[in-house]
């Protein structure tokens, strides 16, 4: 797919971790925002009551799911 130039605002700690993030992780900041919107619009998309049940078990366990991450 064809990448598209576009520009937007975004808050100073926000762009110094995503920057920090792409460094540690050796990926563009293009992509890391393509993958984070697409993301951010497939879960928008899923059914209302299904979104807000897994965010509350996204919640609920948040540091347990940290300490898996690790």
């Amino acid at each position: 797919m064809k990448a598209k130039k576009f520009a937007t605002q975004i808050d100073e700690k926000v762009l110094k971790d995503l920057k920090s993030y792409v460094k540690a992780t050796d990926r563009s900041i293009s992509s890391v925002v393509t993958q984070a919107v697409a993301e951010y619009i497939h879960r928008a998309k899923l059914r209302p009551s299904f979104r807000n049940a897994m965010d509350e078990v996204l919640d609920d366990h948040q540091e347990l799911l940290k300490r898996l991450a690790k």
